[in-house]
């Protein structure tokens, strides 16, 4: 499969090519280049190292919805068994944009909800690019009332630009619907793990981002918009997306002195993007402990200490 490269990943991608095809010639020639080619991977290596440890702002809002960046469907299979897909409302329409249903992590039963944006033309269409409507975020109330029911544990998995800002939406009910998740989830009576694997955005992502747990994959953002849509709001120009993301702060690293997250979720040298079995690996790390740990807390604690968390959660200043 052809990978995809960002604008900023161009060097990396030269290497790479260059590497590929001497190993091609090594193969097919009397010469030995292994050494020459030895040389090059370590080159790529250490350019793959200070391009991502050195990623702006904007640069990881971009590999935030990279093309080649694993949805919540790539990773069911690696973190979960006996899945079985839940449709409908019940009360208009299966919303494709949010898929879940209960699954087995481990040895325990869960319920996983996630966003899913779609691959291909046909698919991205199916899925409305990952922004539900609001018979998603009622679809994903009745799983979460479901699992509240069955006792099973709750894990959602964000990856939206927002949710759909449609006239067809807003008819719907769309504010009501995502106001409605919130105040459910805040109250949930079984542990809720959050976790952001691609963009968190407004207030689509943050309808599946209340909970005991949030965590971020290394190379997500979690904002109120987007850089391109905070700059044509702002200078109505999309050209200001770098200083837009600048002053947004999404990124982990921004959220987390802001004391927004519990944990950040390392990914591949490369990015999740590169190494999805092994984002999953990372990922199950981190998700297994949590759920042990909340499953363990008694019921009124974990309330108790959910509530307090929402009500403190961030930090502020007040002007002297």
């Amino acid at each position: 499969m052809a990978l995809s490269y960002l604008e900023f990943e161009r060097p990396i991608a030269e290497l790479s090519e260059k590497i590929e095809e001497l190993s091609h010639m090594g193969s097919n020639a009397a010469i030995d280049i292994a050494e020459e080619v030895e040389k090059l991977i370590k080159k790529r290596d250490k350019l793959i190292d200070s391009i991502y440890q050195n990623a702006s702002r904007f640069q990881i809002s971009q590999l935030s919805r990279h093309p080649d960046r694993p949805y919540f469907l790539d990773y069911v299979p690696l973190l979960f068994e006996d899945f079985q897909e839940l449709h409908g409302d019940r009360a208009f329409a299966d919303d494709a944009a949010i898929v879940g249903g209960p699954a087995r992590f481990g040895e325990h039963a869960v319920m996983i909800i996630g966003q899913q944006k779609g691959r291909d033309t046909k698919e991205k269409v199916k899925r409305n690019f990952g922004m539900a409507k609001p018979e998603g975020y009622r679809k994903a109330l009745r799983l979460l009332q479901m699992a509240e029911r069955f006792g099973m544990p709750v894990m959602t998995f964000i990856d939206t630009a927002g949710a759909w800002p449609g006239i067809d939406a807003e008819e719907r009910g769309q504010s009501e619907a995502i106001a409605r998740n919130l105040m459910e989830l805040a109250s949930l009576k079984v542990p809720v793990i959050c976790t952001v694997i691609g963009e968190g955005g407004s207030g689509g992502a943050l309808a599946l981002g209340i909970g005991d747990r949030l965590y971020m994959q290394e190379f997500t953002t979690y904002s109120v918009i987007s850089p391109e849509g905070c700059a044509a709001i702002l200078w109505r120009d999309r050209a200001y997306a770098e200083q837009a993301a600048e002053a947004l702060k999404p990124t982990v690293k921004d959220l987390q002195e802001l004391h927004l997250l519990d944990g950040v979720i390392k990914e591949p040298r490369q990015g999740a993007h590169r190494d999805l079995a092994e984002a999953a690996s990372l990922m199950q790390q981190t998700l297994k402990p949590a759920l042990e740990q909340l499953l363990d807390t008694p019921l009124d604690r974990l309330l108790e200490e959910r509530q307090s968390r929402l009500r403190n959660i961030g930090t502020f200043h007040t002007a002297s």
